[in-house]
């Protein structure tokens, strides 16, 4: 009888060819990455020391506490202070570069643009958002953003009528008295409101039906509004976990993503029906303003897809300018010479209503949302994936100005909070709220409020609009402004980054200008008449072939530099 033989001869062959040549693979690879390191004179930048070097396990857990203390971007500036402005660690065998330099930044999103994409973020960000404009690349991100991109033409974004609609439901819901207020969340129901109605056709109204009192609307709308954040919530937990992420279970967050897509699916049918009829009647269908919702049905038909769009761009629609509000009026209640200051620009719009032009010359205004969006960034953080083995122009070497090689598979993460702090750029008072620096600053990539480069946000012209038409609108209505929260602003963070509690106490008092109730009789009176102006058309989308390289919008008078709406990933 034949013993058995447990290991064949040519599968003990094979099995030594298959590991042996993993190995001349990977030394190959090292030779290659050793090679272009050497030639382009790169060092490695600072280590950040912790107690396990390799997978970063006690990092990953104190950056678990320091969010759920709410103080993860002011110990991420603590970090670039001991450790230089780039510095490095290892998580779970992954190399992660940290930066808060300029060059650094523009290099990742601009000049290297397709050495980096967003990597496996789908996993963190795809319960809540799917597959959309924020968490794509290639093919699939260019038809998304060309889809949503008409919609933000400035004839469409000038026409302001939009927003004093909404006015009317939030200067209803401001007490005049003197009554405490939390205008955070005022304004996240405003950008709401006007997000539907902009890129969808129909607004929620949630202002409105807080207005009327309907117990049954308002406890749907809390719900939405709970349920949005908590999911966002969830999202940033994912993703500061890393590959430990598939560990991550969360009830709650799964109930809450389900409330959001409940939601969004009124627009979803809405998006069928526009399909249906567009097909029947392609040749008489009658020209209209240009909506993200009917060109998205005019595309396809699946409602997965529809869904996953429509809740990423309303993500960016409700809470990035809900967040710039929000820390705006936090810091001018802080500093009532401001918001004098800024009451006396706004008095010579004479109590009319301002135009889009008038907007655009309201200096001081400008100022003030710079400010905001420089102290308090509403997307604080973010982070690329190497996709290829590249250079970083800075940061390595002992004096931090020698070139950085990154690894395939490497992940770069930058701060644009702690970048927008550093005191050789904005002054020695950079941690300080102070609009009047932005008389001298000419910034480049140093102020990133929304992120660059060929990502760069197409909304974020109508984000500083809405925030600027409602600040105005506010100036001419209040006198007085003023806060009755002794402590400071503490961060809450998830996508974006607004203040942990809210924009109060807040007292408001009203004031009495002269014209701006005759001005707003008039506009009701324009707009029931019928006689009021039809919004514009706007042309057909387009694949974007421009890449834009520069940071700063050259015709924007409505702030410095101009960058795009994208979901943070900090892991360092």
């Amino acid at each position: 009888m034949t013993a058995y033989t447990p290991h064949h001869p040519v599968a003990v062959f094979a099995a030594a060819v298959v590991v042996l040549g993993s190995i001349l693979t990977y030394l190959n690879r090292r030779w290659k990455q050793y090679r272009m390191a050497r030639a382009n004179q790169c060092q490695p930048p600072p280590t950040l020391r912790e107690w396990d070097p390799l997978f970063g396990l006690d990092g990953i857990y104190q950056r678990m506490v320091e969010a759920k203390e709410h103080n993860f971007l002011e110990r991420s500036v603590d970090r670039f202070e001991a450790y230089g402005n780039t510095f490095q660690a290892r998580r779970l065998g992954t190399t992660v570069i940290a930066t808060r330099d300029p060059e650094n930044v523009k290099t990742i999103l601009s000049l290297r643009f397709k050495d980096y994409g967003l990597g496996d973020r789908i996993h963190s960000f795809g319960p809540l958002l799917g597959h959309g404009i924020f968490t794509t690349d290639g093919e699939h991100w260019a038809q998304s953003r060309a889809m949503v991109r008409p919609n933000f033409a400035k004839e469409q974004v000038a026409h302001l009528d939009i927003f004093e609609e909404l006015m009317d439901d939030l200067l209803a819901l401001i007490p005049t008295d003197g009554t405490t207020v939390d205008l955070q969340d005022l304004f996240f129901g405003f950008t709401i409101d006007s997000a539907t109605d902009f890129l969808f056709g129909h607004s929620v109204h949630s202002l409105k039906k807080r207005r009327a009192g309907h117990p049954q609307s308002m406890e749907e709308e809390k719900d939405f509004a709970e349920a949005f954040n908590y999911s966002q919530y969830a999202i940033a937990t994912r993703a500061r976990l890393g590959k430990l992420r598939y560990l991550y279970r969360d009830r709650k967050a799964d109930q809450c993503d389900r409330i959001c897509h409940d939601l969004v699916e009124q627009f979803v049918d809405k998006a069928l029906r526009t399909r249906e009829r567009y097909s029947q009647e392609k040749d008489t269908q009658e020209k209209h303003r240009y909506l993200f919702l009917d060109s998205l049905a005019q595309q396809t038909g699946d409602r997965t897809r529809i869904r996953s769009e429509l809740i990423n761009v309303l993500l960016a629609g409700r809470d990035t300018t809900a967040s710039l509000l929000s820390n705006l009026f936090f810091m001018l209640a802080k500093h009532p010479e401001v918001w004098n200051k800024l009451r006396e620009e706004v008095a010579t719009l004479e109590g009319r209503t301002p135009t889009y032009e008038q907007l655009r010359n309201l200096t001081y205004l400008k100022y003030c949302l710079n400010e905001s969006l420089r102290i308090h960034p509403v997307v604080p953080a973010n982070a690329r994936f190497a996709q290829t083995d590249t250079i970083l122009p800075t940061g390595g070497g002992p004096d931090g100005k020698s070139r950085i090689f990154v690894s395939k598979g490497s992940v770069v993460s930058y701060s644009v909070f702690a970048m927008h702090r550093r005191k050789d750029f904005f002054g020695s008072d950079a941690q300080e709220f102070r609009p009047e620096r932005w008389a001298d600053l000419r910034p480049s990539w140093e102020y990133l409020p929304f992120n660059g480069g060929p990502r760069i946000c197409v909304g974020q012209q109508y984000a500083l609009t809405e925030a600027g038409y409602v600040t105005a609108r506010l100036a001419q209505k209040f006198s007085i402004l003023e806060s009755r929260d002794p402590g400071p602003w503490e961060e809450n963070l998830t996508l974006t980054c607004c203040s942990r509690n809210g924009t109060k106490p807040n007292r408001l008092i009203g004031a009495q200008i002269p014209g701006i109730q005759e001005a707003i009789e008039t506009r009701n009176a324009i707009r029931m008449s019928g006689s009021e102006s039809k919004r514009p058309i706007s042309p057909e989308p387009l694949i974007p072939t421009e890449r834009h390289t520069k940071p700063c919008d050259e015709q924007s008078n409505i702030t410095t530099c101009s960058v795009p709406l994208s979901t943070p990933s900090s892991l360092i």
